[in-house]
């Protein structure tokens, strides 16, 4: 037998006298024995189904990143100062057995959901791009553009996503064209008064060159000319383009849907109207 360490819950302690009189009745050299307090739910009982996901697996289905839930584990019941995020590097270096508790961890989602926001934001868009694939995929999306595009898009929704699987239905303003528009924005933003003003930004986005400087100069100078605010045209446009009025920022979100498909979408609003 080749095992130097056995390290489990502290439920099994009392099964440790028996084994150990095994381990020396086969001549086998004894291995080192670490009991970890248990991991609790809310409730304050033994994790188990009934408290969610325990399955890693099933981590992995609901968008969270590996890095999350090993930091997040890892500070389960040990602590190093006051310090939350470790790198995988870190955790080598400074996790020791000694430093963990004696109480029993409580298994928080609200604290793994941060951790994982944590690490979304640091991910390299076009990574997190590659990532979102599978999910997207799950989804039945169709990418309407390049590895490159698919980094864009994906770079305007990381600071608002807890999970991949968060990020990609974010990302439906984008992948699909299938806007519903919600009726209370509807009832506030296109209005009948608004509609004309839509109707003119629209013909001055169709001849705009597309980019965030671009359009940024085309608001501005649009707003100048008929002495609105930006709240009073960007909220139109972004109801008529995601159907709500949460998005990204106004200008990197029409670069990315791309001059073709925000003119449509406007048309499509200006005709139902």
């Amino acid at each position: 037998l080749r095992i130097s360490h056995i390290v489990r819950g502290d439920d099994h302690l009392t099964n440790t006298p028996r084994q150990i009189l095994l381990f020396q009745a086969l001549g086998a050299e004894l291995p080192r024995f670490a009991h970890l307090p248990l991991i609790l739910g809310n409730d304050r009982a033994p994790l188990s189904k009934r408290h969610g996901a325990t399955a890693v697996r099933a981590y992995k289905e609901q968008g969270y990143l590996p890095e999350a839930l090993v930091n997040f584990l890892a500070r389960l019941g040990w602590a190093s100062g006051d310090q939350e995020i470790f790198s995988h590097e870190e955790l080598i270096e400074k996790f020791r057995l000694d430093d963990v508790g004696k109480s029993a961890g409580v298994f928080n989602a609200e604290k793994l959901q941060w951790l994982n926001a944590h690490y979304l934001k640091e991910r390299s868009a076009l990574q997190l791009a590659h990532e979102a694939k599978p999910y997207i995929a799950q989804q039945h999306y169709s990418v309407p553009g390049d590895d490159e595009w698919l980094a864009k898009a994906v770079a305007t929704l990381q600071p608002r996503a807890k999970t991949i699987v968060e990020l990609v239905t974010l990302a439906r303003i984008y992948l699909s064209d299938d806007i519903t528009i919600d009726p209370k924005a509807a009832t506030k933003f296109l209005t009948p008064e608004n509609l004309p003003t839509l109707g003119k930004l629209r013909i001055r986005l169709a001849e705009t060159p597309w980019s965030e400087h671009e359009l940024e100069k085309t608001f501005t100078s649009f707003m100048e000319e008929e002495q609105v605010k930006l709240g009073q045209i960007a909220q139109p446009v972004r109801v008529a383009l995601t159907g709500g009025t949460a998005s990204p920022g106004i200008f990197e979100m029409l670069t990315v849907l791309g001059k073709e498909r925000t003119l449509s979408r406007i048309d499509r609003v200006l005709v139902s109207a």
